[in-house]
């Protein structure tokens, strides 16, 4: 790719961005408003957009519609402050490709940019893949070894989440924020409980187990069937 172009007024956030995209072998620049970013965006031509939705001199839903219909074929990914469900279909139905809800994680970030960079190299981006197991998200379907698994909406949800990022170990507390939407509950084990019910689903009966715990951090998805 030849750039992902950063747009966040905090200079902070912006640095720290381009600092992870470099050791994650992605190119990246920072501006910090609405005016930069569009008289930068034609001379740059990046292969992809991370935009901030709060900018000190425009609505980054309204930029990113302008985008999109100036360039189409450019990806997008919100940064927003806005957890509310109406808030965040509206910047994918304005043609956003993907958001994340501030706080976030940077290697969330960075593993959602890898994502688009596969898409870009050929990949579908409706299908994820490990090993035998499949994810649609097109037909909201799961398979492994060519059988469908049926899963509840929560259990569909984390296991895409798992998916997304293969041999990634996630904590309770990003599960927790991006399944449910909300911050990590010490005294609660509902985590380990989907996770063991997807465990069922998914591993029990085959040779080879998908689903790992590290012990004291969280837990993956292997990123092959030999793992």
């Amino acid at each position: 790719m030849s750039g992902i172009l950063v747009v966040d007024d905090d200079v902070t956030v912006g640095e720290i961005l381009l600092t992870y995209l470099k050791h994650s072998d992605l190119e990246g620049q920072h501006v910090e408003s609405a005016s930069e970013l569009l008289a930068r965006l034609d001379a740059m031509e990046p292969d992809l957009l991370v935009l901030d939705v709060m900018l000190p001199d425009g609505d980054g839903m309204a930029l990113c519609a302008q985008v999109r219909t100036s360039h189409p074929d450019l990806p997008v990914i919100l940064l927003t402050a806005r957890s509310e469900l109406d808030e965040r279909l509206e910047g994918l139905n304005l043609g956003a490709d993907d958001y994340l809800t501030k706080p976030f994680y940077i290697e969330e970030l960075v593993a959602r940019l890898h994502t688009i960079v596969r898409r870009a190299g050929g990949e579908a981006d409706h299908l994820l893949k490990v090993g035998d197991l499949t994810l649609d998200r097109l037909h909201h379907m799961v398979k492994r070894d060519g059988e469908e698994i049926p899963l509840s909406v929560r259990e569909y949800s984390l296991l895409e989440y798992l998916m997304q990022s293969p041999g990634r170990v996630l904590t309770r507390t990003q599960i927790c924020e991006h399944v449910w939407n909300y911050g990590f509950d010490p005294e609660t084990n509902l985590v380990d409980v989907y996770i063991q019910r997807l465990r069922k689903k998914v591993d029990q009966g085959f040779s080879s187990r998908l689903i790992e715990t590290v012990r004291g951090v969280g837990y993956r998805i292997a990123e092959t069937t030999d793992a």
